[in-house]
């Protein structure tokens, strides 16, 4: 089966909302812990090595990266689709100044209020560490915001398959009732639920913006 994510590139890096793509289309946000392996997560989904870069030194994503998809088809005769992929600062452990630390508090919480083109949030987690405050406060923002969210828990290749499978049943536990959002286990390392998660980006970008 091809995939609709093949074909990403690179188009710009933004230190501010202003300086993102024209506000229109689809996106979908990818935000994360520094060292939750979100980039590794993008590279897997979209089948490109080197789109967005990995390092052992967490919290290199500084600022918020755009990639362009191709036209992505939504049937019923209605035209493709622009969409894009939103790479978000990576939070955490990421050594910067608390100034732009505050920065980009307010630029996130700018953009997931403002975005109109934004249609879901995938929140990366490491699945050997229970959810942390970031990761809740993301899922909230997303119930209190109605929008939705789906939520990698990477590096299940790390756990055997019975651990990993306790570990998702734990965390759709905390899902609240109304709470739009959902949940899996992922390996960029081996591929486990590369293609679930493919299927799951590609559903976020065409879901109408409510």
């Amino acid at each position: 089966m091809p995939n609709p994510l093949n074909g990403a590139q690179f188009v710009l890096a933004a230190h501010r909302i202003s300086q993102l793509p024209a506000d229109r289309g689809a996106e979908v946000a990818f935000a994360g812990r520094s060292n939750a392996g979100k980039s590794s997560a993008l590279n897997a989904l979209t089948g490109h090595k080197g789109l967005a870069r990995t390092s052992k030194t967490p919290g290199r994503t500084q600022q918020m990266v755009a990639f362009s998809l191709p036209p992505l088809a939504q049937g019923d005769g209605n035209a493709p689709l622009d969409a894009r992929l939103i790479d978000l600062p990576g939070y955490g452990y990421a050594k910067v100044p608390e100034e732009l630390r505050a920065h980009w508090k307010q630029e996130i919480d700018a953009y997931l209020h403002q975005r109109r083109s934004l249609r879901g949030v995938v929140l990366i987690a490491d699945i050997r560490h229970p959810l942390k405050e970031f990761d809740r406060m993301m899922l909230d923002f997303c119930f209190e915001t109605n929008l939705p969210c789906h939520l990698l828990l990477t590096k299940a290749d790390k756990l055997s398959r019975n651990q990993a499978t306790q570990a998702l049943a734990a965390v759709r536990r905390e899902f609240g009732e109304g709470v739009q959002a959902s949940a899996q286990v992922f390996s960029s390392a081996d591929g486990t639920g590369v293609e679930p998660a493919r299927e799951a980006v590609v559903a976020l970008l065409r879901r109408p913006r409510e």
